[in-house]
């Protein structure tokens, strides 16, 4: 860039600045190029070429004078190249005569030379020839071999095959209509093999479709079978005592031989799976799988509407444990056939269906023991598919939605059964006359020590409905565990204690009251059902103890509870409530008999010898009623039941002397009714200490409840009635009088009959006193009131 404008200047500054500018160039083997462009341009073309003339004449004159320098040389040279061309000219005649002679002779081997081409050009068309037989002879007899594999059903050596022809051999084959039919018969072929397991597929699902319900009942017969050894388990422990350990039996199922006892074949399922994968399609096969055995799925689940649930439930069941089973097999062994995902999806679909259908069931059930057996084969279920890893929580909060609904008809039913068993019991003391006979009704439920064997007949102190009202408490004790022992569902003990109390109050002790309350029963029936609801209230504890049993409560850890049955406060509340029965149908039998109280002479004129009719009648019926509950009744009921006969009779005389059916009653008709109470009071003294009573440390007697008639009596036949309002005198001698009462009778009392003259002649000094001191007491009551 910077050479440029030098030559420039040396061009302007005229034609010998060009000239030696040009030289310079020449002589340094530039290139003109710039010069000659500059000259045309400025418009000087004869400048430039009068220079080159100029430079060519100078160059000429060079050239002379090296040659005048170098003449002799140059002749010399001159000489030598003369020689050289005669040699050359020898030289060319000799090769001359041997190249006619070398043609002569190469002109046979010229034509072996074209023969030997010829036959290397048809030795490697033959060999061409030979390659592309061997490829067509390949080619076809690897299709042969593919068409015999897949003739055999094996399609995996099948496709195999047909990757080396696509990939090995197809590119290569040389004739064009046999490498057209090659790729048109491939997808054929792949296309006729997807069938053929599609169709084998198929098949299968057809035939698992039927194997579902037998692996459902093979493996929930396993659980089953299971659960029955894990009870025998626990219940040898709870015999030894001690708590069972919820994880020392447990069914090892990584341990049992689970390929032997469910035996079905996913060989079609792995073979379709593997052949999808290898024609590119695997994805397309896995949707087709998931999609046919959902539709199976919702087919199996179908509730068979010409059956009852009770008896289609274990096959609709066992179908749904069957389809989980195979799907978790295929899970694990099908090569990501199956994902988790899906098989989760698939079992809570499941699930919601299941429980829904159950839910329904249930609410339209109405015996206890179908829920039972449904309940029973649901859990089952769920111990089947739960060591499969199946969730079951949703079938577990089912059946314990259904808890109340299945005690509830447990309940109704237990009601039926008690009420008949009541209904149809005679309430008289069951004789047992065979040792087998006491073992069932008596040592079966801890009524008597289990060593102890009495002779026979042996007289029970119940009634036959007491063993078989027990035997329902039994059963329903049995039936609440089964059903509340599900999953691991182990701490249950206050829930069938609470069903428990309610089965004993709602429905034993509301028919107890009810047989109470009807008042069809005579004295001795009503005494054998107060027996009776003695001994149910004291048969409480077995029943605890036998819940503590079945779920798995130690008898000591039992017994060690303060937490009871608040059954046995009520039992024992209807115990007092069968004793006041007895005490009012007593009462009512002793009124009968007071009824003849009616018929006694108030004014008599003399005093009796005997005692009135009505007592001797009384106290027949008080023997039959003592004697009778002495036999049935525990003491502290035989107390109540006489202690309130004895009361009642007092009430009654009193009664009967406060009444205006007795305008007035003589001193002679008192010691009547004093002689009655001497004769009751030697009685019931008598049966005090006869039955055991007086051991029992009780401060009433049978006679201190006649004490208010006995005072009465003593203060009307009292030679100093006045004494009645002292108070220390009162207190001591008659503290259970009430000052009304005393002067409605003192009222009421005349010392004698008056006769048709009068009676002051007949009265002795110590009659006038004690008629004074009565007339006394009654101004002073008088003025009391």
């Amino acid at each position: 860039m910077t050479a440029q404008p030098k030559k420039r200047s040396v061009i302007e500054s005229g034609d010998g600045g060009l000239g030696l500018g040009l030289a310079a160039f020449i002589a340094n083997g530039e290139d003109l190029g710039p010069i000659i462009r500059h000259a045309f341009e400025s418009g000087k073309p004869e400048a430039l070429v009068q220079n080159l003339r100029s430079i060519v004449k100078k160059k000429e004159v060079e050239i002379e004078e090296l040659c005048r320098l170098h003449y002799e040389d140059f002749i010399l040279a001159v000489d030598e190249l003369r020689g050289v061309l005669v040699d050359a000219d020898e030289l060319k005649s000799m090769l001359t005569g041997e190249n006619i002679h070398l043609q002569e002779v190469s002109t046979a081997l010229l034509l072996k030379l074209d023969e030997l081409f010829e036959l290397y050009s048809v030795k490697k068309n033959i060999g061409e020839a030979i390659t592309t037989l061997k490829i067509c002879v390949k080619v076809t007899s690897l299709f042969m071999a593919c068409n015999g594999y897949i003739a055999e059903a094996k399609f995996h050596p099948a496709l195999k095959t047909l990757d080396l022809i696509e990939k090995g051999y197809l590119q290569n084959i040389p004739l064009k209509l046999l490498k057209k039919m090659v790729q048109k018969h491939i997808p054929l072929l792949k296309m006729h093999i997807e069938k053929k397991v599609c169709s084998e597929f198929n098949d299968w699902l057809v035939h698992i479709r039927k194997m579902a319900k037998q692996i459902g009942q093979v493996s929930i017969g396993q659980a089953s079978l299971a659960r029955q050894k894990d009870e025998e388990m626990r219940s040898r422990q709870k015999e030894a005592g001690a708590r069972p350990d919820e994880h020392m039996y447990t069914l090892d199922v990584e341990n049992t031989d689970e390929e032997s006892v469910l035996n079905f074949d996913l060989t079609p399922v792995y073979r379709a799976h593997h052949i999808h994968i290898r024609l590119g399609i695997g994805e397309k096969f896995r949707d087709y799988y998931y999609k046919n055995r959902l539709m199976q799925l919702n087919l199996d689940m179908q509730i068979s509407t010409s059956q009852p649930f009770l008896e289609s439930h274990q096959p609709l069941l066992a179908q749904v444990a069957g389809f989980f089973i195979v799907e978790q097999r295929v899970l694990r062994t099908a090569n990501g056939l199956l994902s988790e995902s899906q098989v989760e999806t698939t079992w809570e679909t499941a699930l919601a269906k299941i429980t829904s259908i159950l839910e329904d069931q249930f609410s339209r059930m109405s015996t206890a023991s179908h829920l039972l057996l449904v309940k029973d084969y649901v859990t089952l279920l769920g111990t089947t598919v739960n060591k499969y890893g199946y969730q079951i929580t949703q079938l577990i909060r089912v059946i314990e939605k259904s808890k109340d609904k299945y005690h509830q008809l447990l309940l109704a039913e237990c009601r039926k059964q008690i009420d008949d068993i009541l209904a149809n019991d005679s309430y008289e003391q069951m004789i047992i006359r065979k040792e087998y006979e006491y073992s069932m009704n008596v040592t079966a439920f801890h009524f008597e020590p289990d060593d102890v064997v009495p002779d026979f007949p042996y007289m029970a102190p119940f009634s036959s409905s007491v063993p078989d009202v027990c035997r329902i408490v039994r059963s329903f004790i049995e039936d609440s565990v089964s059903y509340l022992s599900y999953g691991d569902n182990m701490n249950f003990y206050d829930v069938v204690r609470g069903y428990l109390d309610r089965l004993l109050i709602e429905v034993l002790n509301d028919n107890l009251l009810n047989m109470i309350y009807a008042r069809s029963l005579a004295m001795s029936q009503m005494m054998q059902l107060a027996g009776n609801i003695s001994i149910l209230e004291q048969a409480c504890d077995m029943y605890l103890l036998l819940c503590a049993q079945l779920c798995g409560i130690p008898k000591r850890i039992a017994q060690r509870s303060h937490s009871g049955l608040t059954a046995r406060a009520v039992l024992k509340a209807s115990q007092n409530a069968a004793y006041n029965a007895l005490i009012n149908l007593a009462n009512f039998k002793i009124d009968e008999f007071m009824v003849l109280l009616d018929n006694v002479d108030w004014i008599v004129e003399e005093a009796p010898d005997n005692p009135n009719d009505y007592m001797n009648e009384v106290l027949i019926y008080l023997e039959t009623l003592v004697s009778t509950a002495q036999e049935i009744l525990p003491l502290e009921a035989l107390y109540k039941v006489v202690s309130g006969a004895m009361s009642h009779i007092s009430d009654s005389i009193m009664t009967t002397l406060l009444n205006d059916g007795v305008k007035r009653f003589t001193a002679n008709a008192v010691e009547g009714i004093d002689i009655d109470l001497k004769l009751l009071e030697a009685f019931a003294d008598e049966k005090f200490h006869s039955t055991g009573l007086s051991n029992l440390g009780k401060e009433t007697t049978f006679s201190d409840c006649l004490v208010e008639i006995r005072q009465l009596v003593n203060l009307l036949l009292s030679s100093q009635p006045e004494n009645f309002m002292n108070p220390v005198i009162r207190m001591r001698n008659y503290g259970s009088l009430d000052y009304k009462k005393v002067a409605i009778v003192c009222d009421k009392y005349k010392d004698f009959a008056d006769g048709l003259f009068g009676s002051l002649s007949n009265r002795n000094p110590k009659q006038n006193a004690r008629k004074k001191s009565m007339d006394v007491l009654k101004r002073r009551l008088k003025d009391f009131s």
